[in-house]
């Protein structure tokens, strides 16, 4: 099975480290040079949207998806593919995950923790089996990583705490995958 459309899970904000924004660019492009859709958060700031800007500078495919609750806050832009307006955040992340082929996590706040490990939690339980990965910008998910390997280590994993997620150091790390 080839991936189509990846998830990316990513900051509203964009953080103190100039690499987060450029590693989120870079993912924009080469999503879209592999003509690849991006299924992304809806938000016209932060990490979420140097991604999206990216991959539509580069002429790729970009769909938005935000709750209602969100929208007060950021107007949808027209640049986009595809905007995708729902009732709640349940709503939003069951519709990422049957819109998509693969996940990627880049990095965010609560709200990327919380995509990340429902994701996480529908692989484990066999709801659902697409790949995850973590771009580690700058070793920015290396204590949760960390934290991964000590769940294993106290036996409150089935199966190894990395089996399910490919973490990555580079953006262009993930092209084999594509």
């Amino acid at each position: 099975m080839g991936i189509s459309a990846v998830a990316v899970f990513c900051g509203s904000k964009s953080g103190n480290n100039p690499l987060y924004e450029k590693h989120a660019a870079q993912i924009g492009v080469i999503l879209a040079s592999k003509k690849i859709r991006l299924i992304y958060g809806g938000e016209n700031k932060g990490l979420m949207w140097k991604l999206a800007e990216a991959a539509l500078l580069s002429k790729g495919e970009v769909v938005g998806i935000i709750p209602k609750l969100l929208l007060d806050d950021d107007k949808p832009n027209q640049l986009l593919t595809e905007f995708r307006v729902v009732d709640n955040l349940h709503e939003r992340k069951q519709l990422f995950y049957q819109s998509c082929d693969a996940a990627l996590v880049l990095p965010g706040g609560f709200g990327t923790l919380d995509e990340m490990f429902e994701l996480l939690t529908w692989n484990q339980l066999k709801i659902q089996d697409k790949p995850i990965f973590i771009l580690n910008s700058d070793g920015y998910y290396q204590h949760l990583i960390q934290h991964f390997q000590k769940m294993e280590a106290d036996g409150f994993l089935y199966g190894t705490s990395l089996a399910r997620v490919s973490i990555l150091s580079a953006p262009e790390e993930i092209i084999p995958w594509l």
